[in-house]
């Protein structure tokens, strides 16, 4: 399958030639640092390569590259560049991190990246969380959070999805929900948690046609009456990224950027994270839900090498 990310390997790579660049920039006669020439030559090369132009440049001049560009740059450029230097899985892995350890729990986070990763890339942030920290990701979760949330996170970081469509359940799944949800006084929240947390995406969609054929409401209709808070953001991002992981980003990064002030650290996450997964679909995606695309909203809300780097990572306008 072609890579749908705006962010393609280069090819003719030089990494040496690459490092020397970067440390021009950082340690050159110019005063001050060239961060368009960084900015320029990160956001052109895969993040393979990245990694092999760190190993290249503590060779060369017997400096950690990260640690450099960390002294020299600062604000949010400075963390999207370095989220841009982080191999995508430890990125994941120290995104989690950071949302449990600090005072109260980010839960957008856990909710924004459990939702959309694969089963193997669950699998593999698991691993890398525990190498990195030597602490059990699920049970971190387990002490940060509480209740029905709690239990889907728990399922969702089990990543044992059912992989097909169970033609044979599909009614009954739909039939569960209803009785869980509109057709009872409060809600059977279990119910929810078990059906969204174990099928396959694929399933999950025939599962809301038929929901919508027996009940009327969307599924994310229901939701949104049925349950609150937290859960209620699980549930629907779990129900967005069944229908389309790459729609589930562009609203994402809709909702990051619209009103007043920015969530630049979701804007990041996001731009980063998808680059070289799905952006092209997301831009698409962006362009057919909002009045506007991607680029032209990104431009309009941030400023100088943040915004120039943004736009590179966005790979161009959907106008």
């Amino acid at each position: 399958m072609a890579s749908r990310g705006s962010v393609k390997p280069i090819g003719k790579f030089d990494s040496s030639a690459d490092a020397e660049v970067l440390y021009k920039a950082m340690k050159g006669l110019a005063i001050g640092t060239d961060e368009d020439a960084i900015l320029q030559l990160l956001t052109a090369r895969s993040n393979t390569q990245r990694q092999e132009i760190k190993a290249v440049y503590k060779t060369l001049f017997g400096k950690d590259l990260v640690d450099n560009l960390k002294s020299e740059l600062g604000g949010k450029f400075e963390t999207l560049i370095i989220a841009l230097m982080t191999p995508p899985i430890m990125y994941d892995a120290q995104s989690l991190r950071d949302a449990i350890k600090g005072a109260g729990t980010d839960e957008k986070v856990l909710v924004e990246i459990l939702a959309s990763r694969t089963p193997a890339e669950v699998n593999a942030i698991k691993a890398a969380y525990k190498k990195e920290y030597d602490h059990d990701l699920e049970e971190d979760v387990c002490g940060d959070t509480s209740g029905h949330f709690k239990r889907l996170l728990v399922i969702l970081l089990q990543a044992n999805k059912q992989r097909d469509v169970q033609e044979e359940s599909i009614e009954a799944d739909a039939q569960v929900l209803f009785k869980a949800g509109e057709e009872k006084f409060g809600t059977d929240e279990q119910a929810f948690v078990t059906i969204l947390g174990n099928r396959s995406a694929a399933h999950l969609r025939k599962v809301f046609d038929a929901y919508m054929k027996m009940t009327g409401y969307e599924m994310e209709e229901s939701i949104k009456r049925e349950t609150s808070g937290s859960l209620e953001d699980l549930l629907l991002a779990v129900v967005k990224c069944a229908r389309s992981v790459p729609a589930y980003f562009a609203e994402t990064l809709y909702r990051a950027m619209k009103g007043a002030g920015t969530d630049d650290n979701t804007l990041i996450r996001v731009m980063v994270s998808r680059s070289e997964v799905d952006m092209l679909d997301i831009r698409a995606a962006f362009r057919r839900m909002f009045a506007c695309s991607l680029h032209s909203m990104i431009k309009g809300d941030t400023g100088g090498d943040y915004r120039k780097a943004l736009l590179l990572l966005c790979g161009g306008d959907d106008a």
